[in-house]
């Protein structure tokens, strides 16, 4: 439809009692982990660094009701790490 913005088209759902689709299909943290594998991609160490603190404060906080993914992302997080670690220090992986 021409000329209707997203939140037209929410206001119109809320105004016939539906609820809204979802505008965000990933979770914020999934974001920033591909944000820091995409500096890493560029070369950009510190803002990958930065984006891990980050993550990490996010994965480590409290969260009720506990998320369910919380292994899985605290996997990926200790990935992220090596990963980084791996691309700062290119000499020690080979000996």
């Amino acid at each position: 439809m021409a000329g209707v913005t997203d939140s037209d088209d929410d206001t119109d759902l809320l105004g016939r009692g539906q609820s809204p689709a979802p505008r965000y299909s990933r979770r914020l943290s999934d974001k920033i982990l591909i944000a820091f594998h995409h500096a890493c991609d560029q070369g950009d160490y510190e803002i990958a660094e930065q984006l891990l603190r980050i993550l990490e404060t996010m994965l480590t906080r409290r969260t009720v009701p506990p998320d369910a993914n919380r292994r899985k992302s605290i996997e990926s997080l200790v990935a992220a790490h090596e990963r980084l670690w791996h691309l700062r220090h290119p000499e020690k992986q080979y000996g």
